[in-house]
């Protein structure tokens, strides 16, 4: 974690004192929403030389030397693995860095539970039929109730999705990384033990961080202990479901089918065989659409900001250690 602590951050006491609001700078795009949303938080708008803290609204190439007066960073993405390819963390030290995970997690949550029935209830052959064929299609829709989606990756986005889940009768197996239970999930599971779940797991949703031990968490071996009807939805990175494997597993039937946000390679190059299979969904990476971005990127910055200026844990500190 970032050597930073929560001592490093403004008490409260000597700010209620001098009656100083807490200054903090906002760049590079600088947002109205994102300003207004610092001013709600009890603290003033103002520049990099004198600001405690930054909120930063843009992408790793015109990140600033910080000073050193700065202690937090409130970065603008929920994934930060791009970050990590930069140096700006072991440049900073003394900065508590967070991200934005959690903030869109309701948007991508409705996104994976859309791609989920969609496949499940074979909307995808609905789309390309030009014919009545109910005899053809009905035996291959399945449904949701009384199944088992195990999400992998309960963090923000998972938490979202099991209250969507739960009222449609699906019961819900969490992993994430210590075990530790999941509120709503009939079971959790370290991901250590991940391999366990698989033989139980009807549907898939991939939700976890995208950090190098992650990469290909569903390989060839997790895709073959899935069922011919299991759908696997990938809503995080494209990394974390091995391609070349869920090629190979959809042409031979052994699972149902895949439901995309996200892929690797990203873009998804013309002529790829997963743009020609018939029981693949796929949608570019908009399962957070832009005009809910900053929205919902103002209502983390307004409560991180008031954190920070009482001088409480902040949402979403980053874990250099770990990744995210």
């Amino acid at each position: 974690m970032s050597a930073a602590t929560h001592a490093d951050m403004p008490d409260p006491t000597s700010t209620a004192r001098t009656q100083q609001p807490v200054p903090i700078a906002l760049g590079p795009n600088g947002d109205r929403l994102l300003s207004d949303a610092i001013g709600s938080g009890g603290a003033t708008l103002t520049d990099l030389a004198v600001a405690r803290a930054l909120v930063w609204d843009g992408g790793t190439a015109d990140f600033p030397v910080l000073p050193d007066h700065v202690r937090w960073v409130q970065l603008n993405s929920a994934g930060v693995e791009h970050w990590f390819a930069t140096d700006v963390f072991q440049q900073n030290p003394h900065v508590v860095f967070t991200s934005a995970v959690g903030a869109f997690a309701a948007s991508v949550a409705e996104h994976a539970l859309m791609l989920l029935l969609a496949g499940v209830r074979q909307l995808p052959e609905h789309l390309r039929a030009d014919s009545w064929r109910p005899a053809e299609l009905a035996p291959r829709i399945g449904t949701l109730r009384d199944a088992t989606v195990t999400i992998l990756g309960a963090g923000g986005i998972g938490r979202a999705l099991i209250p969507m889940l739960t009222p449609l009768g699906a019961h819900v197996i969490a992993v994430n990384r210590t075990g530790t239970p999941v509120p709503g999930a009939m079971e959790t599971v370290a991901v250590a033990q991940v391999s366990e779940v698989w033989e139980h797991t009807d549907h898939l949703v991939i939700a976890a961080p995208a950090t190098p031990a992650t990469k290909h968490l569903v390989e060839r071996s997790a895709l073959a202990a899935l069922k011919p009807h299991s759908w696997v939805v990938n809503v995080a990175r494209g990394d974390l479901l091995d391609t070349d494997a869920a090629v190979d597993a959809l042409r031979a039937g052994t699972i149902g089918g895949v439901g995309l946000d996200v892929t690797d390679p990203e873009p998804l190059p013309d002529g790829h065989p997963l743009w020609s299979l018939p029981n693949v969904i796929i949608t570019p990476h908009d399962s957070n659409p832009p005009q809910r971005r900053v929205p919902a990127f103002a209502e983390r910055v307004a409560a991180n900001v008031a954190r920070f200026v009482a001088g409480q844990e902040l949402i979403g500190v980053i874990d250099t250690t770990r990744g995210y």
